[in-house]
């Protein structure tokens, strides 16, 4: 094992606290256990744990993160291996060569925390970094089986603003404006009302042109601007 993955396990576990785990597997819906630890705690172990082991590269990197997320037995590790790559120290090693394991786990994380966060703070960036190579695996995905990586292509543009690829967007909502799934229509639905903030007019007409848009994707939407 990792010192350092070795030492984030052992410090988890000093800092469990089994009411709070119950609590937040209860809110969370998860069937992997909590070890009840907050992200204040987790960043000020992860903190002093990157402190004290420091990385060296990015290879010794993902070796680190992919045995938290695999070996995890507690949802804490995978919040912990997600967090060591969006550190400062580590943050500039991403590049495309990571979208195998970040596409590992959406899939195997299969579930809105992760994929939230690996969507708007790795992919959305690596997107926007590295356009050529990144638009054809992101359009891949708008009608992939996977219900988290159809809901990716779709919110993985939040933080973009005046950048924000706009065919690529409107491919993936318009490829997924049938689907039921409630995860999917709510992320069609922050992905407009994101977009709102820089280009209200245009959310406005897309809406309007798009009567198949569910009520929560057309709700969500217009929130704040408004038909």
């Amino acid at each position: 094992m990792h010192p350092i993955v070795e030492r984030l396990r052992a410090d988890l576990a000093a800092h469990a606290d089994p009411a709070a785990a119950a609590e937040m597997q209860r809110y969370m819906k998860s069937a992997m256990p909590f070890r009840g630890v907050p992200k204040p705690a987790r960043e000020r172990l992860l903190k002093a744990a990157v402190a004290a082991h420091a990385i060296a590269d990015a290879r010794e990197l993902e070796a680190v993160v992919r045995e938290l997320w695999d070996g995890a037995r507690f949802r804490e590790e995978r919040y912990l291996a997600l967090s060591l790559t969006g550190h400062r120290r580590h943050q500039p090693w991403l590049d495309p060569s990571w979208l195998p394991l970040l596409r590992h786990w959406i899939v195997t994380g299969a579930w809105w925390d992760f994929t939230d966060e690996i969507a708007t703070r790795r992919i959305g960036p690596l997107l926007r970094a590295h356009p050529d190579e990144l638009r054809p695996v992101v359009r891949s995905w708008i009608t992939d089986p996977d219900r988290w990586l159809r809901r990716t292509s779709v919110i993985c543009q939040l933080k973009a603003g005046p950048a924000t690829d706009l065919a690529l967007l409107t491919e993936a909502i318009e490829a997924n404006l049938d689907d039921q799934d409630f995860f999917l229509r709510k992320g069609i639905g922050w992905a407009l009302r994101q977009h709102a903030r820089t280009d209200p007019d245009w959310v406005r007409r897309f809406v309007a042109e798009h009567p198949g848009l569910s009520p929560l994707s057309r709700r969500e939407a217009l929130r704040r601007i408004g038909a």
